[in-house]
């Protein structure tokens, strides 16, 4: 069964060129080890929620868009062992000051799928 890490970040509307552009060099690292999917959404329709939601979950400000991600691998034991080898991969290495977003307000796990129609 297919399993998913999902991912969920606050980036600046300003950024969003910036960020497609990390994103769309990212998905050749998650493909070439293993990977078999990689989907990036940019908020369109993120409302407030009463008592929690997107936006207070990454603690987005004034300015910032959600943004909400998966990537697809065909098994977890392929995502396990792919995962050191994406943190080492030399095309991940980014200057802090060129990432677009504030990753400690990042948030992410991984998650086997249950139900996939």
């Amino acid at each position: 069964m297919i399993y998913v890490d999902g991912f969920v970040v606050a980036v600046p509307a300003a950024k969003k060129d910036a960020y497609r552009e990390m994103a769309e060099k990212a998905v050749a690292v998650f493909k070439d080890h293993g990977a078999t999917r990689v989907v990036e959404c940019w908020g369109d329709d993120v409302p407030d929620g009463k008592v929690t939601d997107f936006r207070g979950a990454v603690k987005a400000e004034e300015g910032e868009i959600v943004v909400f991600s998966w990537v697809e691998y065909p098994s977890k034991e392929v995502r396990d062992a792919a995962q050191p080898k994406i943190m080492a991969d030399e095309r991940m290495k980014t200057p802090p000051d060129d990432v677009p977003f504030d990753g400690k307000r990042m948030i992410y796990g991984g998650f086997q799928t249950i139900v996939d129609a």
